[in-house]
């Protein structure tokens, strides 16, 4: 299964015709956000935001968009799909805004003019929201997310990941641009943990996205302006609560970056998401926020902590759904040692020649999905970061098109061979 179509097919089944169920908070009168009216009559739009996740969702889509003046689009396979209904009125949209937000969200979203919350459909699925204010008028954005964590094996992400993810303590950066899967892959980890391991594991989100239940772990998830007044106050505190795995969302400052350090260098394992597309770019991006003076003792303490960047991309298959696809760099004494010195095309290198290690670069990962049919050259072409590499190694292979599968797995070699 991929990342952003891994429901399970048998829930799938028995709650795509289910009512969702009404919101915990009743809907309070709806206030005008921007929009300056004469007429007192409010009507109630023909659709309501419950109608249209049940919708969304019996269609595989990973978000809603809502915006005045235009019709909801459902982003499918990673396109913005229009839709049948009548563009989106002021009036409705301030009834979409009482379906989902409490008086008190609404009232910030009148005074910030933006708003990230969460709502959740008991039995269904949870709806991480962003509203926001346009030029066109007021916008809400809906991300779809199963209440079922996901395995690492029913994603098929790489099982190395395993591996990486029961270190003991270090830092583990996972990243890739906006939409790509990056939370459902540390989701699936923190289940992994979660599922062989005794550990305490503190999640700092903004919003919480999937929510866990302690298994084998004591998971404590805390979100950013609920349970939480400011993030970084948050991330302040993690380190006097006893964690062992923190994860903390996204590495936005320097400020959040000093903690992951600090905590990754006193035991625990931390858990990190950045907007960067390559592994290797990835310590470069860290090192940017330093000034220039101090970028070469900050690469050494990112060095030591490092354990492993997994670059990720989300692609759409031949069968009508997405798949993950990763560059994986782990930081063995090797790899160090390179980039320590600044020597990134051994680096990339060594990633390339490394596989024992679980290393790969993104153009051997688009090359095997190639060759086994998963996608398309022409969709791999437009996420390789070397076309002419990518080019060369799929000519190499003896790729025939005209084949489903050209290559396929043999479980004693661990590798995959010529049909």
């Amino acid at each position: 299964m991929t990342q952003v179509d891994s429901f399970d097919e048998s829930v799938r089944s028995r709650l795509r015709d289910a009512a969702i169920g009404k919101p915990s908070v009743p809907p309070p009168p709806p206030v005008a956000i921007g929009v300056k009216r004469t007429a007192a009559r409010s009507v109630p739009p023909s659709i309501t935001i419950r109608q249209l996740v049940q919708d969304a969702y019996a269609k595989r889509s990973s978000d809603i968009h809502l915006r005045v003046g235009e019709p909801a689009r459902y982003r499918i396979r990673g396109q913005m799909v229009r839709q049948s209904q009548a563009p989106i009125s002021a009036e409705a949209f301030e009834h979409f805004l009482a379906e989902i937000l409490t008086s008190e969200q609404r009232d910030r979203f009148q005074q910030e003019k933006e708003l990230d919350t969460a709502i959740y459909y008991p039995g269904f699925l949870r709806c991480r929201v962003n509203c926001f204010e346009s030029l066109t008028g007021g916008a809400i954005v809906l991300r779809l997310i199963s209440l079922e964590v996901p395995t690492i094996d029913r994603l098929g992400l790489p099982s190395v990941l395993k591996h990486l993810v029961s270190h003991q303590q270090g830092l583990i950066l996972v990243t890739g641009p906006t939409g790509s899967g990056k939370s459902t892959s540390i989701a699936a980890m923190i289940r992994y943990l979660n599922e062989t391991d005794q550990r305490h594991i503190v999640t700092i989100e903004d919003p919480i996205e999937y929510v866990h239940t302690s298994k084998n772990c004591l998971i404590s998830q805390r979100e950013v302006g609920l349970h939480t007044h400011e993030f970084q106050h948050a991330l302040r505190a993690v380190l006097r609560e006893d964690p062992d795995v923190i994860l903390i969302g996204e590495m936005r400052d320097r400020s959040t970056i000093d903690t992951a350090l600090k905590a990754a260098q006193t035991g625990h394992l931390v858990l990190g998401t950045l907007h960067t597309k390559g592994a290797i770019s990835t310590l470069n991006r860290l090192l940017n926020i330093y000034s220039p003076d101090e970028q070469s003792a900050m690469r050494i303490q990112i060095l030591e902590s490092l354990v492993s960047v997994v670059s990720q991309q989300l692609l759409p298959t031949t069968d009508g759904r997405r798949i993950a696809v990763h560059e994986i760099l782990i930081n063995t004494p090797a790899m160090q040692d390179y980039l320590l010195k600044g020597s990134e095309t051994d680096a990339f290198q060594l990633m390339e020649t490394d596989t024992i290690e679980g290393m790969q670069v993104m153009n051997q990962a688009l090359c095997e999905l190639i060759l086994l049919g998963r996608i398309t050259p022409e969709d791999a072409v437009k996420s390789s970061p070397d076309v002419g590499d990518l080019r060369r190694r799929v000519r190499n292979e003896g790729y025939d098109p005209g084949r489903s599968s050209n290559r396929e797995f043999d479980p004693s070699a661990r590798e995959y061979r010529p049909v």
